[in-house]
């Protein structure tokens, strides 16, 4: 009766685990799809203090490459997250964005890292494994060379 127990109570919280999970995910998943219905790189005020892109026209085309790489951190939600996918998914992102790196002024690429940074917020990942500092200064500071 005991290890009966026993063995209820593990299945219980094993369930109980699980359930957690995919509700992390699921609010995950939804702040992910809130970000992608924002217009991205639009003037802003208050706490970002962002005056806009220094080339409108590419407003556009780098909304939807900050939309893909929402998208990306959804696939990931859906097949198994992990720091090392996600960091992955950051830096393939990030290189979209090369073609129009000589077009960004520093408060562009600036504000485009703080939407990275945003969506690493949306799925708890605490660091992006310096893939974000190495795209925008080159180098990783954190790490001593």
């Amino acid at each position: 009766m005991k290890k009966l127990l026993g063995v209820i109570l593990v299945l219980v919280a094993l369930v109980h685990n699980i359930a957690s999970a995919q509700d992390e995910n699921y609010q995950a998943k939804q702040q992910l799809h809130q970000f992608k219905l924002k217009t991205k790189l639009q003037p802003e005020s208050g706490e970002v203090n962002f005056r806009g892109l220094s080339k409108p026209e590419l407003q556009s085309k780098l909304n939807s490459l900050l939309n893909v790489a929402a998208d990306e951190f959804i696939k990931i939600l859906n097949d198994g997250p992990t720091d090392k996918k996600f960091q992955e998914s950051i830096a393939q992102g990030l290189t979209r964005f090369n073609p129009f790196y000589t077009d960004l002024d520093t408060e562009d690429k600036t504000r485009i890292c703080t939407y990275f940074e945003e969506l690493m917020d949306d799925v708890g990942l605490e660091s992006s494994g310096g893939v974000i500092n190495k795209w925008m200064y080159g180098f990783d500071p954190t790490v001593k060379q």
